[in-house]
């Protein structure tokens, strides 16, 4: 029996619905896993994706792009192939693809994580014969701490440089991470601003029913003063900018999964780091992937290899499968933060 999905120098291919999932260059039929620049790319003649993404996905792809979203779960016929969506925990709107053919199951991941998430829908293992995961931070020394305990450190951060009289500013990539960083801080140790880039994709979340605290845009703050004791949430692209010039003296923090690195603090110059990743972790990579019940495992994205040999060490067939996007593109740069443009500085 043929693959039911291919690699090709586009993008991964059903030849037998016809459809392409995640491609990098415009194709006649996109499925979409999630809104991502890495995963969302413009041109494509249509999309799909799951209904929760859809107000993202719009404002990453503009007003013109013929979108189709369809409920987690629901099924779709593509020339004989069944498709449908289920939420991949990774941000609002993330999806797996099932596909079903002839008896034969595939479920291509997208990004995913298993740690629970106010601002999505968890993760939903699906049965497959065939399962295509990431493995971003395929490696055992990535292991995330609870998300209590993050939302804990933040905020007593926040409260300490308030005290101080000194502007808190922690870097989030403006979709997905952001959000998720709004929904655990809390909002009675003082004001909330936002870049502009997060606070348009604040919006979008809003519309898809997600509860955040109030935030206000960094552009519309007549005040200087009240940012002394505020949280000021902002992608990476913004570090080095003229753009920051209006906080004076700030502190300055960092949300990522990479945080857990000695290093990387120092390499994203900023004081603090906070580990908080929206891809999963080693056991969460190794226990989405056992409980697919999959004898085939492709993987791709990140630590590929050492993915692949503790996979055929367990006694699946394993291999790994080239991308045009390797790693965790959606952090760096912010490609939101670029479309929407730049601020004043």
């Amino acid at each position: 029996m043929s693959d039911l999905v291919v690699p090709t120098d586009v993008g991964l291919f059903c030849p037998a619905g016809g459809f392409y999932i995640d491609p990098w260059q415009p194709v006649e039929r996109s499925i979409v896993t999630h809104a991502h620049a890495d995963h969302a790319r413009p041109g494509s003649q249509k999309y799909l994706c799951a209904a929760d993404g859809l107000h993202v996905l719009r404002t990453r792809l503009g007003a013109d792009a013929a979108i189709e979203a369809v409920e987690y779960g629901q099924a779709l016929a593509f020339d004989g192939v069944t498709v449908s969506l289920h939420p991949a925990g990774h941000v609002l709107g993330s999806a797996q693809v099932r596909i079903e053919h002839r008896g034969e199951v595939w479920v291509v991941s997208g990004d995913y994580k298993v740690a629970t998430d106010r601002t999505c829908a968890g993760f939903a293992p699906l049965r497959c014969h065939t399962f295509i995961t990431e493995s971003t931070f395929g490696l055992p020394i990535y292991r995330w701490p609870p998300e209590a305990a993050v939302w804990d450190e933040i905020n007593r951060w926040w409260r300490g440089n308030a005290d101080a009289g000194q502007c808190s500013l922690i870097y989030a990539y403006a979709l997905g991470k952001a959000q998720r960083v709004l929904s655990g801080v809390d909002g009675s140790l003082g004001p909330i601003y936002c870049h502009g880039a997060v606070e348009r994709l604040n919006a979008d979340y809003r519309a898809s029913g997600i509860e955040l605290p109030p935030t206000v845009y960094v552009g519309n703050v007549t005040d200087t003063k009240t940012f002394r004791t505020a949280l000021v949430v902002a992608p990476p692209s913004a570090r080095g900018t003229p753009w920051l010039r209006r906080f004076g003296d700030f502190a300055s923090g960092f949300a990522s999964g990479w945080m857990q690195l000695r290093g990387a603090r120092r390499r994203r110059s900023v004081e603090r780091g906070f580990v908080l990743s929206d891809h999963a972790d080693w056991p969460g990579l190794t226990e989405a992937i056992a409980a697919t019940g999959a004898e085939r495992v492709l993987v791709t994205h990140g630590a590929t290899g050492s993915m692949v040999r503790w996979l055929s060490e367990q006694g699946l067939r394993a291999e790994a499968i080239a991308t045009r996007f390797e790693g965790e593109q959606d952090e760096s740069p912010d490609p939101v933060a670029d479309r929407i443009g730049t601020e004043e500085p």
